[in-house]
């Protein structure tokens, strides 16, 4: 189900920063509902937060850096590629240096930590980016390309061409992230062998290694002596320097496009920080942090821009209940039944329609010149759809009730009014068990909300067959 979720426990990791070289200790601590991902930098006086924000990115050479009121955290990607691939929606991480630990190059660490103790679900929704067109963006200057395409699960698709032909075209996808942690999590950060002179001139890659790095060796006549010489330059120890293949390691490429794979793991972790999963495929052509990073801000705008416009929904269709069938189920009469028709049922939602008319009783007390539809009456017509969706899904429903349990997290929109048509539709936060039914529910007039909440009721047989 789509709720969020946090860790059971603290999980502590203590590395070196891949591009300012320093020492540093990171916790992640669990969170309470609706928190999101934050860091902390507690080196620093008053314990500064910044929270995992794609509005805060502001350095995008070579990582990805989050920037508030002078407060930095450098190399962010890996670990919110973790966390964004195994669910994680709520913590808090804490640093007592400005870098996140690059640890071996990879994610592996970071999603064995979390599996190893386990996450706790939420009983908070967890809300998605669906968007209904496609999205396309270019960076001009690298022509790097990537391209949104609606559908109804996650798709990511990578292509790297490196117009090299020691490296050629490689291509990596991932469609469920339950083959993250084994075939994504584990490639390694990679660093052409002609780039790293240029790299330590810029004062970056202080803490990289060939332990926490892949050096791929982008020109077929780079002798021994030379790369040893480089890494002199680099101030780094060449006794165990080799070259193996296409790669200066001891070790071969997990992948052939251990590349490929690790340029998805990295966008998954830019686009990680618009703080909600996406629903759709991203198909992306060279992709680097600057891309990935101005890609994430054209889709939160667009999903912003798409909550602006009203939700349509067809009342001109059959409805799936009307009136009588409703009566045949709810055991509630006039003036007390307030559901006219359910449009829609399925596995997890429904879809219900209250029509307000002038007739209501209770307008004649509730504000007689100025008739308003009293909020808690908005509830139980919701709650009522609740309970019409939670008997659809048992045997014999007229001989069952349902009874509310809990309230939560309501908000009134705006007011609704004699002649208004609310289409009330809610969604399970978490499976029924045991008769206990919990959903989120909103109701909207003319597509926009005008009332929103959570519920929690128990589903009830209290009749028997008469004779």
């Amino acid at each position: 189900m789509n709720t969020q979720k946090t860790l059971r426990d603290s999980i502590k990791f203590k590395g070196v920063g891949l591009h300012t070289g320093c020492n540093v200790n990171m916790i992640l601590e669990p969170a309470k509902e609706n928190y999101g991902i934050k860091f902390q930098r507690i080196d620093i006086e008053k314990s500064p937060i910044i929270a995992a924000n794609i509005d805060f990115v502001n350095e995008t050479q070579r990582s990805t850096t989050l920037e508030k009121d002078g407060i930095k955290i450098v190399t962010v990607e890996h670990l919110m590629s973790a966390l964004y691939a195994l669910g994680v929606t709520n913590v808090l991480i804490k640093l007592d240096n400005l870098e996140v630990p690059i640890l071996d190059g990879s994610a592996k660490y970071f999603v064995e930590g979390i599996q190893k103790v386990g996450l706790k679900v939420q009983n908070a929704p967890l809300k998605i980016i669906k968007l209904p067109d496609s999205i396309q963006y270019t960076d001009k200057e690298s022509g790097s390309e990537i391209l949104f395409v609606p559908a109804n699960n996650f798709t990511l698709s990578v292509l790297l061409d490196y117009e090299n032909p020691v490296l050629g075209t490689q291509y990596a996808e991932i469609r469920d992230f339950d083959n993250y942690p084994e075939e994504i999590a584990t490639c390694k950060t990679f660093v052409l062998l002609t780039e790293l002179e240029k790299l330590s001139q810029a004062d970056l890659i202080k803490g990289g290694d060939l332990h926490n790095a892949i050096v791929l060796l982008d020109r077929d006549d780079i002798k021994v002596k030379d790369i040893k010489k480089l890494a002199h330059l680099l101030g780094k120890d060449d006794s165990d320097i080799q070259v193996n293949g296409n790669v200066l390691n001891n070790c071969e490429l997990q992948y052939y496009n251990e590349p490929a794979r690790h340029k998805l793991l990295d966008v998954i972790g830019d686009l990680a920080l618009i703080g909600m999963p996406i629903m759709g495929h991203i198909i992306t052509k060279k992709p680097g942090h600057k891309l990935n990073t101005s890609f994430a801000k054209i889709l939160k705008k667009a999903m912003k821009e798409q909550e602006q416009i009203p939700k349509q929904f067809d009342l001109t269709k059959k409805p799936l209940y009307d009136i009588v069938d409703i009566e045949k189920m709810l055991p509630h009469r006039y003036p007390f039944l307030l559901i006219d028709k359910v449009m829609e049922i399925t596995d997890n939602g429904i879809i219900g329609v209250k029509n307000v008319t002038m007739n209501e009783n209770y307008f004649m007390g509730h504000f007689p010149s100025n008739p308003v539809m009293p909020g808690v009456l908005q509830i139980e017509a919701m709650a009522q759809a609740g309970g019409i969706f939670s008997l659809s899904k048992v045997k014999d429903p007229h001989l069952y009730s349902t009874y509310f349990m809990k309230i939560d997290n309501v908000k009134f929109k705006r007011k609704v009014i004699p002649g208004d048509t609310v289409v009330f539709e809610l969604n399970l936060i978490s499976p029924i068990r045991r008769g206990l039914v919990h959903m989120r529910g909103k109701g909207y007039v003319n597509g926009v909300i005008c009332i929103e909440a959570e519920m929690l009721a128990q589903v009830v047989k209290d009749r028997e067959e008469k004779n």
